[in-house]
This record gives C-alpha cells, sequence and structure tokens, in this order.
C-alpha cells in the first residue's frame, strides 16, 4: 500500500500487523477519510485497543509529556507492581502532576486491608522516586473503585489534557474505555495532533471542554514474565479471579518449583513458612534441593507443569538470584510477572531463586 496516515491519529498505516500501531484491514482502504482500527473502534464502539511499543520508542513518546500542562494518568499493575512500574517516569512528565492508578486491586485475597495496601505503594513509588499527588486502587475489569477514579480526574485535571500511561497488560486499554463511555463527547472527531518531534503517536479522545484524553501506547519490558512466556502459555499467567496464597513450611535445603518457570531454594536458615501468591493456575511443586537439578530435567514441562517442553525451549536459559534476607526483615521475593513469595519469618534466610534470564527478581518491603 501507498504510505498513507491515519487520519484520526496521524500515525502511518500498514495492513499486515493487526497488533502494531496503524493497522488497517485491506478492505477499509477504500474509506474516506481512512483512519486505523484502533481509531475506528473509538469512533464507533467508544472501545480503545490495547497497542505496545518498545522501550526506546516508548521513551521518545514521553519526551513531549514535559513541555505541556497535563495531568499524567500512570496506571501500573497491583500483581506485578515494580515490573509495571514506568522507571524514571517522573523526569519525562516534568513539573506535571501524576496520578497513581493501581489497577487489578480484585486480585488480592479478600480480607486485604486496602488502606495498609495503598500505604505501601506510595512508599515504593516515592522510593523510586515517583511523586504522586494521589494513589487509587482500582479494578477496571470489575469495577471497583472506578468512582474514585473519576473522582481525582475532576479533582487533579483542571483545565489540562490527560495523558493516560502505563505497561502492556496492565488493563490500560480497559481503563481507557471506561474513561471514553464516561468523560467523553464521541460525536466529536477524533484530533489529528501529535507529540512533537516524533512518529510515533497516541490516540487523542475529546472531552466536553475541548481538552483531550491521550491514550499512548503500552510500554514492552521484557524484563517481565508476561514477555517472555509463549502467547498461548500467558492466560495461565495472569490471574483472573482472586489469589488463593500458598504457605509452605520449609526447612533449609528444600526447593520449591512454580511451575516450570521459576524455582525457589530455601538454601540457609531456621525452620520457617514462606506464602507464594501467583495465579492459581500454576502448579507448585516441593521436593528436596539436592535433587532439584534431576527433577527439573526430567519433568519440566509435564509433573512440573506448563509451559510445555517445547514452548521452554523458546525461552532464555535460567539463571540464579542469591538473596539474603536479615535477621528482623519483613521480605517479599518478588518475581516480575509471576508474584511474590512473602517471608513469614523475621529470623533471616539465605534464598536462591530460578527464573528466566532477564526477568526482574528483588527483595521488598511485604506488601500484606
Amino acid at each position: 500500500m501507498q504510505e498513507e496516515s491515519c487520519a484520526g491519529c496521524g500515525v502511518r498505516l500498514q495492513t499486515e500487523h493487526p497488533d502494531k500501531l496503524g493497522y488497517v484491514p485491506q478492505s477499509a482502504l477504500e474509506r474516506e477519510p481512512v483512519i486505523c482500527q484502533r481509531c475506528f473502534r473509538i469512533r464507533n464502539y467508544n472501545e480503545a485497543a490495547s497497542i505496545a511499543v518498545d522501550q526506546d520508542e516508548f521513551l521518545r513518546l514521553l519526551g513531549g509529556i514535559a513541555a505541556t500542562n497535563s495531568l499524567v494518568v500512570h496506571i501500573v499493575d497491583l500483581f506485578d507492581f515494580e515490573g509495571s512500574l514506568i522507571s524514571g517516569l517522573q523526569r519525562f512528565v516534568g513539573s506535571n502532576p501524576v496520578l497513581l492508578v493501581v489497577n487489578k486491586v480484585d486480585l488480592l485475597p479478600k480480607a486485604m486491608n486496602l488502606n495498609r495496601i495503598r500505604n505501601w505503594v506510595q512508599q515504593q513509588a516515592k522510593a523510586e522516586g515517583l511523586r504522586t499527588v494521589d494513589v487509587v486502587l482500582c479494578s477496571a475489569k470489575k469495577n471497583i473503585g472506578f468512582d474514585h477514579v473519576i473522582e481525582a480526574l475532576d479533582r487533579y485535571r483542571g483545565d489540562r489534557d490527560v495523558y493516560v500511561v502505563g505497561a502492556t497488560n496492565v488493563g490500560k486499554s480497559t481503563l481507557i474505555n471506561r474513561l471514553i463511555r464516561d468523560y467523553s463527547d464521541m460525536e466529536e472527531e477524533l484530533t489529528t495532533s501529535r507529540y512533537p518531534g516524533t512518529t510515533l503517536d497516541a490516540i487523542h479522545i475529546p472531552l466536553d471542554d475541548g481538552k483531550s484524553i491521550i491514550d499512548t501506547p503500552g510500554i514492552v519490558y521484557s524484563s517481565r514474565m508476561t514477555e517472555i512466556v509463549p502467547r498461548g502459555f500467558l492466560q495461565s499467567l495472569l490471574p483472573d479471579k482472586p489469589i488463593k496464597p500458598h504457605v509452605y513450611q520449609l526447612n533449609d535445603g528444600q526447593t520449591l518449583f512454580i511451575g516450570s518457570l521459576a524455582r525457589f531454594d530455601f538454601v540457609e536458615g531456621e525452620r520457617q513458612s514462606f506464602t507464594f501468591y501467583v495465579s492459581n493456575a500454576l502448579n507448585l511443586h516441593r521436593t528436596k534441593l539436592e535433587r532439584a537439578e534431576v527433577l527439573y530435567a526430567e519433568h519440566r514441562g509435564g509433573l512440573l507443569g506448563g509451559p510445555s517442553v517445547e514452548q521452554l525451549a523458546e525461552m532464555p536459559d535460567w539463571t540464579r538470584h542469591s538473596l539474603r534476607v536479615r535477621r528482623g526483615e519483613q521480605k517479599d521475593v518478588f518475581i516480575s510477572g509471576l508474584g511474590w513469595i512473602q517471608v513469614n519469618s523475621t529470623a533471616g534466610a539465605l534464598l536462591d531463586v530460578y527464573a528466566p534470564k532477564g526477568v526482574k527478581v528483588l527483595l521488598r518491603n511485604s506488601i500484606i
């Protein structure tokens, strides 16, 4: 096809990749004006599709926000907080206020204290150098807390545009769709204005007061397990209902496999309990540390659970992360895109975690 730009958002049109920016079906090229499928769905169905870009392109996209007068809504996934938080966001947004919307709160066990979770989020965001005007917990999918999101937008937006930013699989498109239905007059035409100095464009969704919600593409972080597992296995990794915590009493010298995706070794310490917060679809299997390597070699993709041996062959090899929890500390072992393991004792422990190379593994203050 000849090079054309979308009349809705200005992105270059293409007909080959439905999951990429600018996709338009071949049959739609005869329409006037020609708009990408993403703009078409917003204009006709009040629905935004999730589009992803790599990290370098996304950072170039963020570069123009500091020069605007905007409210920045950063959507993160509570289940993958450190993995979905945009590192260094503060330096890109300048003096613009940041509203942190923490999605997927419905995945937490129902007995959780949400005020404590909110305080934990504020502390973690501050430690990452992110200054927020407010933190809102919600579930866009289950319609929990969305009224608080709208209230926060009304409180902090003023006479500003709203930039919505987030990583892939955090529920950004679901939240955008709710904002479109609650906040926007879709009888107006989509604007063709774009970020200055870049060919990567966002969707400008007009508001009743002449301002816009700017839906930016989702950033891909390869440090998340969700980005490296085979697409067919992704739904097993992403929880769709409240997580059922699994508590294990372990002696040192014991290992626990999380499916065939990761391995948790209790190397040294007093007998103590660990609570695993992972998708209910994943199999957990305990064994002795001395048998762990042989067990994995013989039973990955089978007894240990998915992905399959063939799918595992397409993923990076495991790398070891040695972590020491000091006496008196209350810590979680966080594996990006997979979940976390709460260290329930404050007696201290030496732990080894094996995960595909590149996946973020770290110790953090306990969320619960």
